[in-house]
């Protein structure tokens, strides 16, 4: 099973990873491929924890591990269509040939779709060190299981890729040249590093539940470099700081419109005083009941200046 929410370290932080950063509530599921669980799984419903880690937890599957007739229809209904590692790695290799001035950085592509991974340290252009790198601001859109970001397997194959210096995500590329530049007993200024390549690594997702399996993706990839490079697992202080990047970083996004998909949350009906519906200054409209759903703008974090803007607002600085 390629993601396991259980049965793996994602359960100490599943509250943080179904947190929307822009509403201040869980993602929706923007998506009707649940609809038969009954109430709480429609597409405008919140992912809760206790249904992915009660008696019986529902089991989020990648896509590859869905059955052909759920991939034809997410396609259908959606335009799901997942790209596999060989041509990710391309694509992540031509941005990097452009920001080193040169090929085959991190490694060389083969005939066959497959790829040699250069075993040698990673040099940098004059002018350019793996600081710079690592800062480097990276966006995956319309995401899915964010495998331009990382990718623990090949999201065409289900094929997990190891070790984890062989694999193409952007993210993978920049966990690699902190490993190759941090002291090993250095272990607090590797995390600050780690938190700085994924404060600079953004994508986002409609689907709440591909949506979740990205930042399930990226944590579960920290996991994995940590204990590759330490021999142990990370403390649930530092995995908390990482999720609660990741929440911030991969956002759940309409991205034709840049807003939350759906609209605006309504305010639950039993949230709201009858007081103040007859006698207040609010009217029905104005509590979000029975009125059309506003589009709300999705936040994101500049972590650099420590502040929050829309997304919106950034394409068109």
């Amino acid at each position: 099973m390629l993601i396991d929410i259980k049965n793996s370290p994602l359960v100490e932080v599943l509250d943080i990873l179904l947190k929307d950063r822009t509403t201040g509530k869980n993602i929706i599921w923007a998506t009707d491929a649940y609809e038969s669980y009954g109430d709480g799984f429609r597409d405008f419903d919140h992912l809760v924890a206790r249904d992915f880690i009660g008696a019986k937890s529902l089991i989020i599957r990648p896509r590859i591990e869905k059955s052909l007739d759920e991939q034809k229809e997410r396609t259908r209904k959606k335009a799901e269509v997942f790209t596999p590692a060989w041509l990710c790695n391309q694509m992540n290799n031509y941005c990097d040939s452009e920001w080193f001035g040169r090929t085959n950085v991190f490694n060389v592509e083969n005939d066959d779709n497959t790829w040699s991974t250069k075993e040698e340290k990673i040099e940098f252009p004059e002018g350019k060190t793996w600081r710079d790198y690592v800062l480097s601001t990276r966006l995956e859109i319309t995401c899915g299981e964010a495998p331009f970001l990382v990718s623990r397997y090949d999201t065409a194959t289900g094929i997990l890729i190891e070790p984890p210096k062989a694999r193409i995500g952007l993210l993978d590329r920049k966990l690699r040249v902190i490993n190759e530049n941090v002291a090993l007993e250095d272990k607090d200024m590797w995390f600050e590093w780690c938190k700085k390549a994924y404060q600079s690594s953004y994508g986002y997702e409609y689907q709440g539940d591909s949506l979740l399996i990205a930042r399930s993706n990226l944590f579960l990839t920290f996991y994995d470099y940590y204990q590759q490079r330490f021999g142990e697992n990370p403390s649930l202080k530092e995995a908390k700081e990482i999720a609660k990047i990741i929440s911030w970083n991969l956002w759940q996004m309409d991205g034709l419109t840049d807003t939350v998909p759906l609209g605006k949350p309504f305010v639950e009906i039993e949230e709201i005083n009858a007081d103040e519906i007859l006698f207040g200054d609010s009217s029905i409209e104005e509590l979000g009941v029975g009125s059309d759903s506003e589009p709300v703008l999705c936040k994101i974090k500049n972590w650099k200046c420590k502040k929050t803007l829309t997304f919106k607002s950034c394409k068109e600085m």
